[in-house]
């Protein structure tokens, strides 16, 4: 999240796909569903990364960006088993026996169980694959992959998601990482204060100005697993890369990599072609270039398949490394990206100044603090927005989830701020709109995935913990002004927590009154806290019955819970924190995900808006992140919240169905299907049959589309706009972009 583009603002929903149903709203709503012309109002707004479909609400979300994977084929849902159509008729003459009875419901019931765990056993994938006769297992069975061989054929074991380049957590975008950060190791340690990249048309050029590989080591270290000189702290005291993979995983992954080592004149020089050694050659150089080394690469797409590199994305990732990295200079495409600050910059960047405090509720209410250790730093201030935003980064990796570095800084926080007013103040109190940066320099980082999204090591709290309070100590007492403006904030956020609790209070005894179970859940087995089995809850927030009725027949009932709206909820924007609690609605919404108290309770893993594609599903989709973008922010920030995407179109013929997403879709299903083909239009989620739907949402074939926010700073403007009191404002933008009936294609 950290170092956004300053000409970019909030991304969020990519388009979940709406036809051109009401060209009068076709600009209407803050959430974008569809990558649409830009308009010059909305420049400063989004950017989508989708593929163009039109859609209703095609302007009005430019605050929202998101991204999908691809679906897989449908699976036809067993025949319903209906017992009394194969039940013995018994003769009329004759009142059956209690006995008789009984022997006939329990037969009944039998055959109903033995219909239902056949049908269970149908929608197995591996009942699918063609059977194959057990061979003699024996020595000539036995396989061995070398190493590059099993990256690529177990390639999410190492850089995680696959994807197509729509989503910033792609594979294609890892690579990138991977080979850019062997060059900021080399910064690290003193060698090379500049990086050029390059990405067009998807090949991928780095160079960097290090010492350059070992010459007679240059092959191994990009084919070899676990070879490097990451395993040697003379070397490299805090590298990212410490598990040996990285350069290793982009070889196996491109259709064409090639390394080049510069030292003292000679180079050595290597080509590969998916993991392969293709040629090899080191000699002197002819003309003299300074040290380095240069990686190029192309993402295979036989691993990808079609991807485009989205380069806000790339962009991003060159902030966040200058931010890191005070000193360094890095060039994308010969653009330049350098900060003098580090962090401080970083939260100038997402939050404005403090001049923009009248104009934007998450304008820093005091200077940026910063502190600057060997191997900790860290920036902060308190906004007067609601939750708490932190950026958290482990030796220049951005860790999105967090871990022990991030609640170690928090609790070191806390005790800095108690120590030096002397009051115990509460956690919450002392946290509530605050957002801060951090960093930490680790010799052996513990990470919990290989794409390093978390923090596992435990032997650093101590040390953190103290260092933050004492860093935090030094920087109240030379800033008295700021210390005070903070005593304030803290004050006043207990004062709004205790009238806030005594609104809990009553909601609480009302619901309790109404109902010990939330009347609009159906809720899923596991939950977060319920360790790896919770890692794939979710909870779809759909509106009507008729919708719910369908995903309630389709969902896995493990995993996926499922909230029932009225209808739309009330616009929320610029109540008080109250009143979201004296929405029956909101507060029973609330209760469900488990945030009532906090937003670290969350029960799911993934919080999805399943609305449909009409101009009233894209309003109750702007409602509600609305709702989270203003009391919950954190919960988007850190990656909760999804936007599901759903087929506009079946296009159909007697043997096969293709379910499209977007008109270029549906055109070429219709070609690839031909004349005879017959074409359906989803208005709305309750039409699609409970046997299509089960494979929108299934784990393998779901397409979810992350709500994504690129700089903080433009949230309250962006809604303050689209949701705010200035009507007239956005009637002249929706007349300025309202498409004529010869653009919409319905």
């Amino acid at each position: 999240m950290g170092g956004k583009i300053e000409k970019k603002s909030v991304s969020a929903s990519k388009k979940a796909g709406a036809g051109k149903a009401a060209p009068a709203a076709k600009k209407a709503a803050p959430v974008k569903t569809s990558a649409a012309k830009k308009t010059t109002a909305a420049k400063t707004v989004a950017k989508s990364t989708a593929k163009e479909t039109k859609s209703p609400a095609k302007a009005s979300a430019k605050a929202v960006k998101a991204t999908a994977a691809k679906p897989a084929s449908s699976k036809a849902e067993p025949e319903k088993f209906s017992a009394w159509a194969n039940a013995k008729t018994v003769k009329k003459t004759k009142k059956a026996s209690a006995e008789d009875k009984g022997v006939l419901k329990a037969a009944t019931k039998a055959e109903d169980a033995e219909k239902k765990l056949a049908a269970a056993k149908q929608i197995d994938p591996a009942s699918q694959r063609e059977k194959k006769d057990v061979q003699d297992y024996g020595d000539d069975k036995i396989k061995h992959l070398d190493a590059l061989e099993h990256i690529r054929l177990r390639s999410g074991m190492y850089i995680g998601r696959l994807g197509n380049g729509n989503n910033e957590n792609d594979g294609i975008y890892v690579l990138i990482k991977e080979v850019i950060d062997n060059s900021i190791d080399e910064f690290i340690v003193g060698f090379g204060k500049q990086i050029e990249v390059s990405v067009v048309d998807g090949r991928v050029k780095v160079r960097d100005y290090g010492r350059g590989i070992p010459l007679g080591k240059v092959v191994e270290c990009v084919s070899q697993i676990n070879t490097g000189a990451k395993y040697n702290d003379d070397v490299f005291q805090f590298s990212v890369g410490m598990n040996g993979v990285g350069t290793k995983a982009v070889n196996a992954l491109s259709s064409f990599f090639r390394v080049v080592s510069v030292r003292d004149g000679k180079c050595t020089d290597a080509v590969f072609e998916k993991g392969k050694l293709i040629s090899q050659k080191t000699g002197s150089l002819k003309n003299p270039q300074k040290n380095g080394t240069y990686f190029e690469f192309v993402p295979d797409e036989e691993i990808f398949g079609k991807y485009t590199f989205n380069m806000e994305y790339v962009e991003k990732r060159m902030w966040n490394y200058a931010y890191l990295n005070p000193g360094l200079t890095l060039k994308l495409n010969g653009v330049e990206y350098k900060s003098d600050r580090g962090l401080l910059d970083l939260l100038n960047k997402e939050l404005g100044g403090t001049d923009d405090s009248k104009q934007n509720e998450l304008a820093p209410l005091y200077e940026i603090g910063d502190y600057n250790g060997e191997h900790l730093k860290f920036a902060f201030t308190h906004t007067n927005a609601y939750g708490e935003n932190y950026f958290s980064f482990v030796n220049g990796q951005y860790t999105s989830d967090g871990g022990s570095h991030l609640a170690a800084f928090k609790e070191g926080f806390r005790n800095g701020i108690r120590d030096f007013f002397g009051v115990n103040y509460a956690p919450e109190d002392i946290r509530e709109g605050m957002t801060a940066a951090v960093l930490v320099k680790i010799k052996d980082p513990v990470f919990e995935s290989q794409t390093k999204n978390k923090l596992g090591n435990t032997d650093i709290k101590d040390w953190i913990v103290a260092e933050t309070q004492s860093g935090l100590d030094a920087w109240l007492h030379k800033n008295p002004k700021a210390a005070e403006r903070i005593k304030q904030k803290i004050e006043h956020n207990e004062k709004m927590r205790t009238e806030l609790a005594d609104v809990k209070k009553k909601q609480k005894e009302a619901a309790k009154k109404m109902s010990i179970r939330i009347p609009k859940l159906d809720d899923c087995k596991y939950h977060l806290e319920d360790g790896p089995k919770g890692e794939d809850s979710m909870i779809f927030i759909t509106e009507g019955d008729s919708a719910a009725g369908v995903m309630t027949h389709s969902r896995d009932a493990g995993n996926q819970a499922i909230f029932r709206l009225k209808g739309k909820p009330e616009n929320m924007y610029g109540k008080r924190q109250s009143d979201i609690y004296n929405n029956d609605e909101l507060h029973q919404l609330m209760c469900a995900l488990g945030i009532e108290d906090s937003a670290e309770n969350l029960k799911y893993s993934k919080i999805v808006i399943a609305t449909d594609a009409d101009n009233d599903g894209f309003h109750i989709r702007n409602l509600l992140l609305t709702f989270f973008l203003g009391y919950f922010e954190e919960l988007v920030t850190t990656g909760r919240v999804f936007i599901l995407e759903t087929p506009l179109f079946r296009v159909r013929t007697k043997k096969e169905n293709i379910y499209c997403y977007s008109e270029a879709e549906r055109d070429a299903a219709q070609e690839k299907l031909g004349k005879g083909s017959e074409t359906s239009r989803f208005k709305g989620l309750g039409e699609i049959n409970p046997s299509e739907f089960k494979q929108f949402i299934a784990p393998e074939t779901i397409r979810l589309t992350p709500v994504e926010v690129s700089q903080l700073k433009i949230v309250p403007q962006l809604l303050a706009f689209y949701m705010g009191k200035n009507t007239p404002e956005r009637r002249k933008f929706i007349e300025k972009n309202l498409l004529s009936n010869a653009e919409i294609d319905a």
